[in-house]
């Protein structure tokens, strides 16, 4: 069969459109003898039918497992080189009770960018000091509570918050561990919206004004300085840049223990994940080792000790866990420039629940999951019910030609910044939550209903109001 003209060069036809690249799904996720998807032993079928779709269905022993996986993966190359690490988990990349305990059981921290997120990690009922907050303009309440309740550390964004943070821990008699997130010019290969050590952004100091900037830290005797922090990008495949942004880091860090200790350096997160059967995401434990030799190779070139390093995995722990699954609606053959044809296959979703195609380009896979089929695949791109022309959740897939209104279609790999970035645009309600392992499904958000949605319009009548 020939490629289709207005495929992208990366997208070839595949042998088999039915298909699950390992790289791509869960751990968990096979085709049944029927030709089913399952995921931990849950058919798509029955997932559908308990809590309708779309849904966003997570394969709870992979998420576990990866957890696992990167904290012993750097606990055991840092303490070859006479370190230790630890390990947040971004809850910005999805954060939920369930899955608060899930990472902390696996032995990670959190790290939460806002408020909400510390709620949700406190309501889980973890413990405060395992808990890291971010954010480039933390109010003075959500600094209050964060000090307040014992948090492990505060990122100081900007030098006005200095003087937030000192003032609260006083107030509450503690001394607050802090980092200092530092810029260090370093642009990761991404895309340009998920870029974000650049100088000309909101996040973070100039890495030239970071001496001046702990030395003010170390006047107060609320705060104790942790060390430097710098987060290069998202979706990021290869280590140079973090070897060059820790390079650049060490020559400070290794300037400021001149003064004081910094027991820590914080490289941050943004390991990518595949998408697509052509991406291609460094293992975990390759990720690891490699880190270790730049951290010890740099500390060596210095004649400093390797301090413990941090780092803040979300998307590399949650996003390929996660499949959501839509039921197809209408199919639309488009002639494009009289030359070839491109499906159009709409789902009962779109952009409300997964707006990184839209937002960023991203490309995503998908695969038919309530049966099999034998027909011969075919270019398709993958659409929303958004009132939208930009609403497309996969731009292009060969899926098998036999696509029908009615059946179940899923697209892996959508844990990070799925639900956590849905909307109720076009008053759509947030698709649930659902946990499956050993064979079982549980939810874990509930959906919303449109009740939901019109609660908060103080213009309906409660009596109006129905599910």
């Amino acid at each position: 069969m020939s490629v289709n003209t207005l495929a992208p060069s990366w997208l070839s036809v595949p042998d088999d459109a039915n298909a699950l690249p390992a790289s791509v799904w869960s751990q968990n996720a096979v085709r049944s003898t029927s030709g089913e998807l399952e995921i931990a032993g849950v058919t798509a079928t029955a997932l559908a039918e308990q809590f309708g779709t779309p849904v966003y269905v997570v394969d709870e022993a992979d998420v576990t497992a990866r957890a696992r996986s990167i904290r012993e993966s750097f606990e055991r190359e840092f303490a070859l080189v006479g370190s230790s690490a630890k390990v947040y988990y971004a809850g910005k990349a999805f954060l939920s009770t369930e899955v608060a305990r899930w990472v902390t059981d696996a032995g990670l921290n959190i790290d939460v960018a806002s408020g909400g997120e510390l709620a949700v990690a406190l309501a889980a009922g973890v413990d405060p000091a395992r808990l890291g907050l971010h954010g480039n303009n933390k109010s003075l309440a959500e600094i209050d509570r964060a000090v307040s309740v014992g948090i492990g550390a505060i990122v100081i964004d900007s030098v006005v918050e200095i003087e937030r943070v000192a003032e609260a821990a006083s107030r509450h008699g503690r001394i607050q561990p802090v980092r200092l997130r530092i810029n260090s010019g370093v642009h990761a290969s991404t895309h340009e919206y998920l870029a974000t050590a650049r100088e000309d952004q909101k996040f973070g100091i100039p890495l030239a004004d970071a001496a001046a900037v702990v030395a003010q830290i170390r006047s107060h005797g609320a705060l104790e300085f942790l060390g430097l922090h710098s987060h290069i990008g998202s979706q990021i495949f290869e280590s140079d840049g973090f070897a060059e942004a820790a390079r650049r880091l060490f020559e400070v860090h290794a300037e400021l223990l001149k003064d004081g200790p910094v027991p820590e350096l914080n490289l941050g997160g943004g390991f990518g994940i595949a998408y697509t059967s052509v991406d291609h995401a460094l293992a975990v434990p390759e990720i690891a080792r490699r880190f270790a030799d730049i951290v010890a190779t740099g500390a060596a070139a210095l004649g400093i000790p390797v301090p413990v390093i941090a780092v803040e995995p979300g998307r590399a722990v949650i996003g390929p866990s996660t499949t959501t699954i839509y039921t197809v609606g209408t199919i639309k053959a488009v002639l494009v420039d009289g030359v070839a044809i491109r499906t159009y296959v709409s789902v009962d979703g779109g952009m409300s629940d997964n707006i990184r195609p839209a937002l960023y380009g991203a490309d995503y896979s998908a695969r038919i999951v309530s049966r099999g089929s034998a027909a011969d695949p075919v270019l398709v791109r993958v659409a929303g019910k958004h009132c939208e022309s930009g609403d497309i959740l996969v731009h292009a897939e060969y899926l098998p030609g036999d696509v029908h209104p009615g059946d179940l279609l899923g697209i892996p790999a959508t844990g990070a910044y799925g639900w956590a970035m849905a909307s109720n645009y076009n008053y759509l309600a947030r698709p649930p939550v659902v946990a499956v392992i050993n064979g079982a499904a549980r939810l874990i958000v509930r959906g919303e209903t449109e009740a939901d949605l019109l609660s908060r319009d103080v213009g309906v009548p409660r009596t109006d109001v129905s599910a």
